[in-house]
């Protein structure tokens, strides 16, 4: 409707001209022939060459206006091979660059609700196992007249409870990372500060397995955020105590280097198979060797947690010999 009406104003416009054109003619043939077939020959040039002008202007804004109908339709082809030098041109570099940015942006919107998606079904799977069981150990309670028996799957109820609480506190940590809710507070932190406080949590796993901690620690600091530079390092020992068997050793050692400071989290347990490795990353992953406790979040959490500290985790693992993380805290950010 637009470009009709500005077809409608270009042939009133060129009708205004030639009238104005032909009163200011048959003045000047009045007064000299010869000078009026100039000023004929010169004004119809003029309006010949803006009539083109404005013609190739119309029907660049029609392509524009297709090209958007188009864009509204979700087809995002368009050819800018031959643009040529002017505002135009210009304007429609400008809708191309846009239009490129609402279709990342689109993409991006589409994988972001299938992962939503995919971790909602994900969660609620692993929500499921722990009530199935709380729901299953209260019914049999309720028919349990023995005491032990009742101690013992009330203890049951409480390690599956303790593992709702962890997943739903992890889970929740995970959601503010993903959606750039957390502050850090960077300051200058000692590594062997961050071991310590770590270790601690597992104290009485390492006892009651009777796991060795053997530390070969040369004391480093790092910009980060103590809290949870913590909270990863808790999710990798956690996760190098629940592939490691009694009378197991977690060894804790480190390097210094004129590019990063390295932390070295071993253990001998029973290792990470080499298919599973390249996704032990990976939200919600479950490898072979994964013990029954295991949701596949923890080592997730670990490397968001580095990574928005500018931090590096790698893996390297063998079955029957263990896995070894490392992790790089770089001293400048190249």
């Amino acid at each position: 409707m637009t470009i009709k009406m500005k077809k409608m104003g270009l042939k009133s416009f060129i009708l205004t001209a030639s009238a104005v054109c032909v009163l200011f003619l048959a003045l000047i043939f009045a007064r000299d022939y010869k000078c009026g077939i100039v000023a004929l020959c010169m004004s119809a040039g003029l309006l010949i060459l803006f009539a083109l002008f404005e013609i190739s202007r119309i029907r660049f804004i029609e392509d524009i206006n297709d090209y958007l109908s188009k864009v509204l339709q979700g087809d995002y082809s368009f050819d800018i091979t031959d643009n040529f030098e002017g505002e135009l041109s210009i304007l429609k570099n400008n809708i191309y660059k846009v239009v490129v940015m609402l279709k990342s942006t689109n993409e991006e919107l589409k994988k972001e609700k299938l992962n939503l998606a995919q971790s909602m079904a994900d969660i609620t799977h692993q929500l499921k196992t722990p009530l199935t069981s709380i729901t299953v150990m209260t019914d049999l309670m309720e028919n349990e007249q023995m005491q032990e028996k009742r101690a013992e799957l009330l203890d049951i109820i409480k390690t599956q409870t303790d593992k709702m609480n962890w997943l739903t506190v992890t889970l929740l940590k995970l959601s503010r990372l993903d959606a750039d809710a957390i502050s850090f507070n960077f300051s200058a932190v000692s590594i062997s500060d961050i071991l310590d406080s770590s270790l601690k949590t597992f104290q009485s796993t390492l006892d009651l397995r009777n796991i060795t901690v053997r530390k070969n620690i040369t004391d480093f600091e790092f910009n980060g955020d103590s809290a949870w530079t913590a909270e990863a390092v808790k999710n990798i020992i956690k996760n190098c105590i629940e592939h490691t068997g009694i009378g197991g050793e977690l060894i804790l050692g480190s390097h210094i280097t004129n590019i990063y400071n390295e932390l070295v989290i071993s253990d001998n347990g029973s290792g990470i198979d080499s298919e599973d490795l390249p996704h032990i990353f990976e939200r919600f992953y479950h490898g072979k060797n994964a013990s029954a406790d295991s949701v596949g979040i923890g080592l997730n959490l670990a490397k968001e947690i580095l990574s928005k500290q500018r931090a590096e985790i790698t893996c390297e693992s063998e079955i029957g010999k263990g896995s070894t993380f490392r992790i790089k805290f770089y001293k400048a950010i190249i």
